[in-house]
């Protein structure tokens, strides 16, 4: 008698289900296929589609053990609990029944396979009640394996059945579907497969922490297939107790928490810290791509959880884990969220591209700490608000020239030129409606309410050959801020109205309309200040002091005209000038 021990056999397969009780996370498919068998209307085809993992064709053996199966006494029918007994649930089990033929289209994907097929189906079955074939990954076969099968896929014999399997059931064609009765296995839920997992570990007499099944089923992504696997090499990597520890180490996975950490030293723009502590997981072992991605996966749970709170319920998340997650989605706000996820997507690119993912990792986490200081488009609109209009300005310069008139509509038949685009920044996106993008506009408008200002801002940006232009040149028929109405002069440039509308867009942020007018408009801003200094010039002329001058030197002109006003401001400069120069900064009082 022999003592050897039975191969081992992977949890995977030891513990696949044999009955419909046992398929978990599937239970509308079992009702359907329950009903279908009670009242015996049994589909020709079924097709069975989903994610790997979700048992796809474990159903497909289960269902072809329920048609064949008789019973223990040999007498039994179709049914939903096969025995597992009779020889053909044990045949089938053990994947050696002559009437059920399992093809793997993936490679055999030619017509010629699909014609083996057809030409067989002709044959009754050899014990079985039905001659079943399953086709794995059917969406693999060609086209004109496909077209081969359609006929006899729609009239198959009585005593034929066929059974497909696919995780890409869009490339299967319509016409195959068309024939076929559908089941689509959802992916195992995350309450059901801690269960699962927990039952086989009990069965195999494993010690594994309540956490640890959580990183698993985290993994898994609602795979049974995968979390079977990954809880195989767990038990093995744990050797008789396994922590969540092990289980991160096993599956390369940083430490949540401090990935949590690192979180939020990136929002609030430590790049210092931020700096450190991705240091110190790459020391500790973590790899840069996978603290990467846990930072995207923790973005993208804390943005759910921002829209429905009800996320937070998921029971793979740690209670800590679930609480601060929540507090972050509180205070975060979405805009800074969304634009974390969309970085951190870009990084990952770079992070798997560069020569050394370490340091790509480092310049993705401080540009994104640095972007994490940036304004919102509310903040920098409020800042608008807050500043007050630049002061009116003074002399001589700018003086004179009229406002708008009319409310800005210029003269019928005028040509038209409006300059301008959106607003960079985006304002049109933040406010949600034309109004308030309209009312938005006119608040940061508002700091220009005279064309005076928009003169001084000219003055103020030093832009000379435009300042000559404008005081030269423009004949201002009325003004609104954001809407310019002028006559050119004959000497005008003839893209002034382009030239000032690009530059004023440039400086605001804000689109304005310059529209160049055929006739009407006020002096220039260059004639007005001339016009009173030939005033002046006239009336110093007058003077009999004057013309005495010009009379003993008759070529003498008068260059410059200096009154009491401009002698009384030189002089208050003069003297500001002096006590600026006398105050010592570093004097104590």
């Amino acid at each position: 008698m022999s003592d050897a021990k039975p191969a081992y056999q992977v949890l995977a397969r030891k513990y696949r289900p044999e009955t419909f009780a046992d398929l978990v996370g599937q239970e509308a498919m079992v009702r359907t296929l329950r009903n279908a068998f009670a009242a015996d209307r049994i589909a020709q085809a079924f097709v069975m589609t989903g994610i790997r993992g979700t048992g796809k064709t474990t159903t497909a053996r289960i269902i072809a053990k329920g048609m064949n199966c008789i019973g223990p006494d040999g007498n039994g029918g179709p049914t939903t609990d096969p025995c597992g007994q009779c020889e053909h649930c044990v045949a089938i089990m053990e994947g050696r029944h002559v009437d059920v033929m399992e093809m793997d289209a993936a490679s055999n994907t030619s017509v010629n396979d699909i014609r083996e097929i057809i030409d067989s189906v002709h044959y009754r079955a050899a014990s079985a009640r039905y001659k079943i074939y399953i086709i794995d990954e059917v969406h693999m076969l060609s086209t004109s394996a496909f077209n081969a099968l359609l006929k006899t896929l729609e009239e198959p014999p009585a005593h034929v059945k066929f059974i497909f399997a696919t995780t890409e059931i869009r490339k299967v064609p319509v016409t195959v579907l068309s024939r076929c009765q559908r089941f689509d296995l959802r992916r195992i839920e995350p309450e059901v497969m801690i269960k699962l997992l927990r039952k086989i570990a009990d069965a195999e007499g494993a010690e594994i922490a309540e956490d640890a099944l959580f990183l698993i089923t985290r993994a898994a992504e609602g795979s049974a297939r995968d979390a079977t696997s990954l809880l195989d090499q767990a038990i093995s990597h744990g050797a008789g107790e396994t922590t969540a520890e092990q289980v991160r180490a096993m599956l390369g996975l940083a430490d949540r928490g401090r990935v949590m950490d690192l979180f939020e030293m990136v929002m609030r723009g430590d790049a210092a810290g931020a700096i450190g502590e991705l240091g110190a997981q790459y020391a500790d072992g973590a790899d840069p791509m996978a603290v990467l991605r846990d930072l995207a996966e923790i973005t993208h749970w804390i943005s759910v959880v921002k829209i429905t709170p009800v996320a937070a319920e998921d029971p793979t998340i740690a209670p800590d884990e679930r609480a601060r997650g929540m507090t972050l989605a509180e205070t975060l706000p979405m805009r800074a969220l969304t634009r974390m996820w969309q970085m951190l997507l870009k990084a990952l690119e770079e992070v798997a591209a560069a020569p050394n993912a370490m340091m790509a990792a480092e310049m993705a986490v401080i540009r994104l700490t640095h972007v994490a200081e940036l304004p919102s488009p509310e903040e920098l609109v409020r800042k608008l608000k807050d500043q007050s209009p630049p002061p009116l300005p003074s002399g001589p310069s700018g003086g004179g020239v009229p406002v708008g008139q009319g409310g800005g509509h210029g003269p019928a038949g005028g040509a038209t030129s409006a300059i301008g685009g959106p607003a960079p920044g985006g304002g049109g996106r933040v406010h949600g409606t034309v109004a308030q993008l309209a009312e938005d506009v006119d608040q940061a408008l508002a700091r220009y309410p005279t064309f005076e200002h928009v003169v001084e801002l000219i003055r103020t940006k030093r832009d000379g050959v435009l300042l000559v232009e404008v005081e030269n040149n423009l004949r201002l028929v009325s003004y609104r801020p954001g809407r310019i109405e002028f006559v050119p002069t004959e000497t005008a440039p003839r893209d002034l109205a382009q030239k000032l509308g690009q530059q004023l867009q440039a400086w605001t942020g804000n689109r304005w309309a310059v529209i160049v007018a055929n006739d009407g408009g006020a002096e220039t801003i260059a004639e007005k200040r001339d016009a009173k200094e030939l005033a002046l010039k006239a009336e110093a002329a007058a003077h009999p002091l004057v013309q005495a001058v010009v009379a003993a030197f008759p070529k003498a002109k008068i260059k410059t005209i200096r009154t009491a006003e401009d002698v009384a401001a030189a002089a208050a400069t003069d003297a500001l000038a002096e006590v600026e120069d006398e105050w010592d900064p570093f004097e104590e009082d």
